[in-house]
């Protein structure tokens, strides 16, 4: 493993940040006090800083030489409303708040390469350090491209990475195309005529068609998709009734939709209308589809993809980099980002959770679970893998 062996010497100061960070939660658009932690770090390190694009989201400018060339560095920084169960030193401090998906991980990781870079680096071109709000369900990379980000930072690409349990640590996955899906909600509301239940023929039946209908959905993905375009349409919620010897007037159902393409999305969306519409209307009720749209698939380009994964072998060796990782269903909106510009999104492996201090919560060290913890083993690898990225992607012409 080739680090930086400046980085490595600080990476006590990163865990430090790291564990401020942490114990110190903030939900979407409320970090302010980690904006201001990040903003004065970098300010004191010589880098120019701009407040409130995306509300609490934070850039630090960085330029050198005469290049035109610039380059876009992500890291998310809010956490989760989970009440943590570790009771090791940097816990949260904040109930019912807590870093619970590693963004403390990932701004440190960010900041540690933005000391280097401002230390040490040579690189002849522009660097955008870009510490973004609300990655957890409040869009945050589109509320700060809405403010801005790349008219007023232009950047030629746009990098961000996640860490990811259950990878050996140290290790990186990416791949082209699609590495995770669009995040979409939906809910059917059915209309029906309430009735005694020994006597439902006076009535029409909502419950019994909310099933009916759930039931066709799921003929969609097996009967109407193509079976090479992965998608998932899951029915989590059902609700009817107060009563059980009531018929109710009314039922609804709720769930997600993924995929990975805006195609299948599309697809997908037409068909629930119209079975939902038509079944019940074939049991007498009415039916309402509302479709949310939440993230769109997370699409890496080729180059940068290529070009990323390059980087990533040079410092953890080809072994230890999986450049076809199987994609996840899940969904991240640094995907607003790969829309506006090229880019790549990668994974870095977490660990099994073995690294965690004494007090850990019993739990194990998995993404919004309530014992999970960052690696700060991870810290010199990502900060290493970003300045590298920065001062290659920048040395070309």
């Amino acid at each position: 493993m080739k680090l930086i062996p400046e980085i490595q010497a600080a990476s006590g100061e990163i865990q430090t940040l790291r564990r401020t960070i942490h114990a110190h939660p903030e939900l979407r658009y409320e970090e302010t006090q980690t904006a201001d932690l990040v903003a004065k770090t970098l300010a004191d390190w010589g880098i120019e800083v701009h407040r409130g694009m995306g509300k609490t989201g934070v850039v630090g400018i960085l330029k050198r030489g005469s290049s035109t060339r610039s380059i876009g560095l992500r890291a998310d920084m809010d956490a989760l409303p989970i009440q943590e169960l570790n009771t090791f030193d940097h816990r949260s401090r904040n109930d019912g708040k807590m870093h619970a998906c590693g963004h403390d991980g990932h701004t440190a990781m960010l900041l540690g390469a933005a000391r280097h870079l401002v230390k040490h680096g040579e690189f002849d071109g522009t660097i955008v350090f870009i510490f973004q709000p609300a990655e957890e369900g409040g869009a945050g990379a589109q509320a700060m491209i809405d403010d801005g980000l790349f008219t007023k930072f232009p950047v030629d690409a746009v990098f961000g990475i996640h860490n990811w349990p259950g990878m050996p640590a140290g290790q990186f996955g990416v791949t082209e195309g699609p590495i995770m899906a669009s995040s979409n909600e939906f809910r059917i509301e059915i209309k029906g005529t309430g009735a005694h239940a020994a006597m439902p023929h006076n009535g029409n039946d909502p419950v019994f068609t909310a099933v009916q209908i759930a039931n066709g959905l799921q003929g969609i993905i097996t009967r109407n998709k193509k079976p090479l375009d992965t998608a998932v349409l899951s029915i989590t919620q059902i609700h009817a009734g107060d009563a059980v010897n009531v018929v109710p007037n009314d039922a609804w159902i709720a769930g997600t939709v993924r995929t990975f393409t805006t195609a299948t999305l599309d697809l997908i969306e037409t068909r629930m209308r119209k079975i939902a519409e038509t079944t019940a209307e074939a049991y007498d009720c009415s039916a309402k589809l509302t479709f949310h749209r939440n993230y769109p698939p997370t699409i890496n380009s080729g180059e940068e993809t290529r070009f990323a994964a390059a980087v990533m072998k040079e410092i953890v060796g080809a072994e230890n980099v999986d450049d076809a990782v199987e994609p996840t269903m899940g969904a991240e909106d640094f995907s607003f980002m790969l829309l506006a510009k090229p880019g790549c999104y990668a994974f870095l492996g977490n660990g099994e959770g073995g690294h965690r201090d004494a007090g850990h919560g019993a739990g194990p060290c998995m993404l919004h679970n309530a014992s999970y913890d960052f690696n700060d083993e991870l810290l010199p690898i990502g900060a290493t893998y970003w300045v590298r990225l920065a001062q290659q992607f920048l040395s070309q012409r």
